[in-house]
């Protein structure tokens, strides 16, 4: 169980340059904390680095796909966590 709110699931996972579609139900910004979760998935990292179309994005509003750069392995239909500050 995750300690956030789920903003999103996993969609696509480029393995050779390690990033993560997510589909986003709610907004997100570089430098919240996700919590990637899934069957075989369990980690936490904060995010750096957002592209949408390949350009540089630091804000994503609810509803978007967003390529986010992830530093492991994520599978599709994982889901996506922001952490809360406890």
């Amino acid at each position: 169980m995750s300690n956030g709110e789920r903003i999103g699931e996993v969609t696509h996972f480029y393995n050779k340059i390690s990033v993560a579609v997510v589909k986003l139900s709610q907004d997100l910004t570089v430098g919240d904390s996700l919590h990637f979760l899934g069957r075989h998935t369990d980690y936490q990292q904060e995010i750096t680095s957002m592209q949408i179309e390949h350009q540089p994005v630091t804000d994503v509003k609810a509803g978007d796909e967003v390529a986010i750069k992830v530093k492991q392995r994520v599978r599709r239909g994982d889901s996506v966590f922001r952490l809360t500050e406890e």
